[in-house]
């Protein structure tokens, strides 16, 4: 029985060999199939990874708050939306689960040390804000419980911002102006400067993308004291302005348990506080979960695209041994003469069928392997080939890395040989059922 099995692979093997060039293309639809399935597969769990860091850098026991301006402001004067100090003081008195409440104030001013003058973003912020925004300190200090409470002028630099101010000196103890809402400069000690951080990108439009390459962190007691909370922005010819308290509100919950019967008090509360919806509620844990879905979703339909490869390739193997069944119509007719049964003739086809299916497979999932290694090798090509254009695309596409699912493999190989399996057994079949004297006439 063992040396009929492995006659009958030798004699296969044999045969797809006469015509090299009809079987390597038959091959290669196979072999596309496969390293499609890992590829796509791969790629698509890269991005949702990544998308689902970003989300739990959030944090997954955080609910964030953030002021919206909304379409139509109502009332006379400087319009006004957005958080309230009030707001917080009662969620921090009135709800039990929050253990930590983060204030923050964000706007865009100039900075000037020397003849260099830039624009950054102004943060007023509390000592916490460092380990909620997952940030670290190079040199210095961020801002102290001491320095907030005396409403210090003192700030803290992002890197890139530090390293564009003081190429080639020490910031630590420098004092770098920051204009008021009036033009007029507000000299701050540098206290810090931070490590390079990567951007946050926007999450699902619940968030705007964060740049963390050119904050300036100052102590929100201080924004408040010297900034207020009128926003001006001059126009040619005139100005307008906009009264905000607060940019955004993270709070920080006792468990993940308890997040989100916290978020429906916490939108019951502003709704009862706010004629208007000039906020949003962000919760990362909602959005962790419907990363989750979405990943799920986005990877069986890159594997359903892919399946449409394989079975493009099984099409192909049906093709091709179509013909050869027609080709070869005199050597099945001897063979049955022979004494060959149909269960040989059906084997001898079926194994040709599984030898394609299996070589292109293994190719295939060679090529599948080296996914992460070709999409670098091919983003640092158009890098160097295309620079602006890889500029303008977004972060994700920029920086997503493939990471390649271990069940994809065995998936798309077994896929590969049972629809070489299937889509041969209709030849097997029609060779093994030809009547021998007809087979034997045939010319």
């Amino acid at each position: 029985m063992t040396f009929r099995w492995l006659r009958t692979w030798q004699l296969g093997v044999k045969s797809l060999l006469v015509h090299p060039l009809r079987s390597l293309l038959t091959v290669l639809g196979i072999f596309i199939g496969v390293a499609s399935v890992i590829w796509l597969v791969a790629i698509g769990e890269g991005i949702s990874l990544q998308a689902q860091r970003q989300i739990e850098d959030l944090g997954a026991t955080n609910i964030i708050i953030r002021s919206v301006k909304p379409t139509i402001i109502e009332g006379d004067g400087f319009p006004q939306y957005g958080v309230t100090r009030a707001d917080r003081d009662v969620i921090e008195a009135t709800i039990p689960t929050i253990e930590r409440v983060l204030p923050i104030r964000e706007i865009p001013r100039r900075v000037t040390y020397g003849p260099k003058s830039l624009d950054v973003r102004l943060v007023g912020c509390t000592p916490e804000y460092a380990e909620v925004m997952r940030l670290t300190v190079h040199k210095g200090h961020f801002l102290t419980q001491v320095e907030l409470n005396a409403t210090d002028n003192v700030c803290v630099l992002a890197a890139e911002l530090a390293q564009t101010l003081f190429p080639l000196s020490d910031p630590i103890g420098k004092r770098i102006a920051v204009e008021k809402t009036d033009g007029a400069p507000e000299a701050f000690l540098v206290v810090g400067v931070m490590e390079p951080r990567a951007a946050m990108a926007g999450i699902g439009g619940s968030l705007d993308s964060v740049q963390f390459n050119a904050d300036i962190y100052i102590p929100i007691s201080t924004f408040w004291a010297r900034y207020g909370d009128l926003l001006v922005v001059p126009r040619p010819g005139s100005f307008t302005g906009e009264v905000v308290e607060l940019t955004q509100l993270t709070l920080q919950v006792r468990s993940v348990d308890e997040v989100l019967e916290t978020t429906n008090a916490i939108r019951n509360l502003l709704a009862a506080r706010h004629q208007q919806e000039d906020y949003s509620v962000v919760v990362p844990q909602e959005l962790i979960e419907q990363a989750k879905t979405t990943r799920l979703m986005f990877i069986v339909l890159m594997g359903l695209i892919a399946a449409i490869s394989l079975v493009v390739g099984g099409i192909g193997i049906m093709n091709i041994m179509l013909a050869t069944v027609t080709e070869r119509t005199r050597e099945i007719g001897i063979r049955r003469a022979l004494g060959a049964k149909k269960a040989d003739i059906t084997r001898q086809f079926l194994v040709e069928t599984i030898a394609l299916s299996v070589v292109g497979g293994v190719t295939g999932i060679v090529v599948g392997l080296a996914c992460p290694i070709s999409v670098e090798w091919i983003r640092s090509g158009l890098d160097s080939a295309f620079p602006e254009a890889m500029a303008n695309l977004p972060e994700v596409v920029k920086t997503a890395a493939p990471v390649i699912v271990p069940w994809s493999i065995p998936l798309a190989f077994g896929i590969s040989v049972v629809v070489g399996v299937l889509f041969g057994l209709y030849p097997a079949v029609r060779a093994a059922a030809m009547d021998p004297i007809e087979a034997l006439r045939h010319e």
